[in-house]
């Protein structure tokens, strides 16, 4: 099926009905078709997370991700140069692949081999010519990459950097940029609550400012695509069958 979708066609019944433009393959071609819906939800693992059982595991799979990437790294939150972070990225792939493929994490194997595990670890083009990228393993969001993190960091650390402008330059680009989630925000202040104040009073020119009762509201006023929709795992989960058709060789 190249495109195409399945409904129920009545809640009263249990009938489904398959629609959409379908295309026979051969048997032997089962690899390379599982292979591709693997890299289609590894990209877009909400297909698939409206399932409630999928969630479930996918929330269970993630968590345990995560360990492993705190066991790597000592946190769920490192800022690193660009490099750095590409190749620590790609050494929590590599543990993660080893695992499956070893079979030492009996729930997670088939799910990993069957989200494409083996292609992840790349960071995105942009982000290689960055100054610094955090690697943030959040429990709820999961893995995400955060551009010249570390810049912001240290003018949390250190308000009186706010009078070069273009460090404030950088923290309106993260809380006007719909892609960047209030997590990142977030998790600064965390790191340095006595610099969020003054930070955000000469970002905003608001000499009242203060984090504790206005912080949140200026992130769902900045971050409405974020406040309207309940957060995701960064990973998808599939069937049994998908995962089959993976182990097989070509």
């Amino acid at each position: 099926m190249r495109e195409g979708r399945i409904v129920p066609i009545h809640p009263s019944t249990d009938a489904w009905l398959v629609s959409g433009h379908f295309a026979a393959f051969p048997k032997s071609a089962g690899h390379q078709v599982a292979r591709s819906a693997s890299r289609e939800l590894a990209a877009h693992p909400e297909l698939v997370l409206r399932n409630p059982a999928m969630l479930r595991r996918a929330r269970e799979i993630q968590a345990e991700h995560r360990a492993d990437f705190i066991a790597q790294v000592g946190s769920d939150l490192v800022v690193l140069p660009a490099h750095e972070a590409q190749e620590t990225l790609r050494e929590h792939y590599r543990r993660l692949r080893q695992k499956a493929v070893a079979g030492l994490d009996g729930k997670a194997a088939n799910h990993a081999m069957a989200t494409g595990i083996e292609e992840l670890g790349r960071l995105p083009e942009e982000l290689l010519e960055a100054d610094s990228v955090a690697l943030i393993y959040d429990e709820i969001e999961g893995l995400d990459f955060y551009r010249d993190f570390g810049r912001l960091d240290a003018l949390f650390a250190d308000p009186t950097l706010a009078r070069d402008r273009t460090n404030l330059a950088q923290l309106r680009e993260y809380l006007q940029d719909d892609s960047v989630s209030p997590l990142a925000i977030r998790r600064l202040v965390q790191r340095h609550p006595d610099g969020a104040d003054p930070v955000f009073r000469a970002l905003l020119r608001k000499p009242g400012f203060t984090w504790s009762r206005d912080g949140e509201k200026l992130l769902r006023r900045n971050k409405e695509s974020f406040s309207n929709r309940e957060p995701l795992p960064g990973i998808s989960v599939v069937g049994e069958r998908l995962t089959e058709l993976l182990r097989t060789t070509r």
